[in-house]
């Protein structure tokens, strides 16, 4: 069974717009987020999301993440971790997210998740919900179309494998083991998904990333899912997210 766990939240600030998403039977945390800084806020929602993950998979159930913006990974990792899930990350996505503070042209923290978990740059969200950092050979990103300059250098030199387009997932030789397949909705064409804040040209189509996300639900090994959503307040969120909606039932298997 899936138990999705809905975070209205883009990094610690409210998006209650989100909420509208929750079917009767999903957890949707509305406690606020405390705390004296931007990290601290962050972190006490991802301490949440951490718990709630945990629980899922100990009930048998599947965690599935529903969230504003990609450093909910961290939360969603933590609690799989807390479980004694180790899982291969296959993070979709129009970015890298591979950015540390001294590759990153504009100093967005939301561009940095998947660096840092890895073990690079900033650890702060890592350390507070006790994650330890990800091996890079454990970690597929795929598309990855807009990379800064610093970061596709960074990319390049890691052991983290780079798949440019989603379809070449079809024939990548996935390791055993469960998977946490992270799904960034901007890895859409825009074209197909507009309601995108950081919208990036290109990309896949709705028919390409469902034969990527089916060939994934065709493993069984699907063991947690992270969504990093569209931005509600944008003109074309209703089209945006019946798109990404329908594209997460086929990475569920439904």
């Amino acid at each position: 069974m899936d138990r999705f766990i809905l975070t209205p939240y883009f990094l610690d600030d409210p998006l209650p717009e989100l909420e509208a998403l929750a079917g009767p039977d999903w957890e949707v945390y509305r406690g606020g987020s405390p705390g004296p800084d931007q990290r601290a806020r962050m972190s006490v929602l991802h301490e949440e999301l951490a718990g709630r993950v945990t629980r899922a998979l100990q009930a048998g159930d599947r965690p599935v993440s529903i969230a504003g913006d990609c450093c909910a990974s961290i939360g969603t990792l933590a609690g799989m971790h807390r479980a004694g899930i180790d899982p291969l990350l296959i993070w979709f996505d129009a970015h890298g997210d591979f950015n540390t503070w001294e590759t990153t042209p504009s100093g967005f923290l939301g561009g940095m998740p998947l660096a840092m978990l890895v073990g690079r740059g900033e650890q702060t969200l890592l350390q507070a919900v006790g994650l330890p950092p990800l091996s890079e050979a454990r970690i597929v990103l795929t598309d990855a179309r807009d990379l800064d300059p610093g970061e596709a250098e960074a990319v390049s030199e890691s052991q983290v494998t780079h798949l440019p387009q989603v379809t070449h997932l079809l024939d990548f030789p996935i390791p055993e083991g469960p998977i946490l397949v992270h799904f960034d909705t901007d890895v859409l064409n825009p074209a197909h998904a507009p309601a995108m804040s950081y919208p990036a040209a290109g990309g896949a189509g709705p028919e390409e990333l469902a034969a990527a996300f089916q060939h994934l639900a065709s493993t069984g090994r699907v063991s947690g899912v992270s969504v990093s959503t569209w931005n509600p307040r944008l003109k074309g969120t209703e089209a945006t997210a019946r798109v990404c909606l329908q594209l997460l039932q086929v990475l569920l298997g439904d």
